[in-house]
């Protein structure tokens, strides 16, 4: 007798869209996610308003994206994506510390965060988890973010939480010790919109001055940097 049973069909490739400013870079993440045999690349973007436009046209599974973009910032893009495509997953690929930008990444809709220093296989991981209704984070960020929501305040956000996405990371350069000229260079925005995110900055940090400013931010980094340390220890 014949056999007429139909060979099981293969599951379509769930589509990711890339947003990356740095052409190799975004190369060798299309490389890696093309050559496995249920993931594909559908579209890619070099800033936030164009990442924007594609996840709009092309409706991909998922949305990979960097944090430091010209003009707009990835967390700028996560959250003009969540206003137009609510269920549309973002996670986020930086070069930046979890400890100062994970827990803020999740607080504004991204479904997760890892650094680019991780092995390849640990991006997939973190893309398929994403993919899968999950929350990625490192095991080692896990337990800090879980205790951060549950001692939560419901008050009105004040200090560095009341920040935007852009000024935050215009305060972390400064606390970094660049110029408002290079910071301009590095975020591609205008000296003078540089200037006014300063300004904004201050007045809700209540600095006296620029000079004040930049001590305040070179202390919460260097906060920063000793509350990571444990993790280091752990070789995270």
């Amino acid at each position: 007798m014949k056999n007429t049973k139909q060979p099981a069909r293969k599951s379509p490739k769930q589509r990711i869209l890339l947003v990356e400013d740095h052409p190799m870079t975004r190369m060798g993440l299309k490389m890696m996610i093309d050559s496995e045999p249920n993931l594909e690349v559908c579209g890619e973007a070099a800033t936030a308003s164009e990442g924007l436009e594609a996840a709009v046209r092309l409706h991909p599974d998922l949305v990979l994206t960097d944090v430091t973009l010209p003009g707009r910032s990835g967390f700028e893009l996560v959250q003009d994506i969540h206003a137009q495509c609510p269920d549309l997953p973002v996670l986020i690929l930086s070069m930046h510390s979890e400890t100062s930008y994970a827990r803020r990444a999740l607080e504004i809709g991204a479904r997760g965060y890892i650094m680019k220093s991780e092995h390849s296989q640990k991006v997939l991981e973190a893309i398929r988890t994403v993919l899968s209704g999950r929350i990625y984070v490192s095991e080692a960020i896990a337990g800090m973010l879980l205790e951060f929501l549950s001692q939560k305040s419901k008050q009105k956000q004040s200090g560095i939480d009341a920040l935007s996405p852009r000024e935050f990371e215009v305060f972390k350069l400064l606390g970094e010790g660049v110029s408002v000229l290079s910071v301009s260079k590095r975020l591609n925005l205008s000296p003078k919109t540089v200037e006014t995110h300063r300004a904004h900055i201050k007045q809700k940090l209540h600095a006296t001055s620029a000079a004040h400013l930049i001590a305040m931010a070179a202390g919460w980094i260097a906060r920063q940097s000793l509350a990571g340390q444990p993790l280091a220890a752990l070789g995270v």
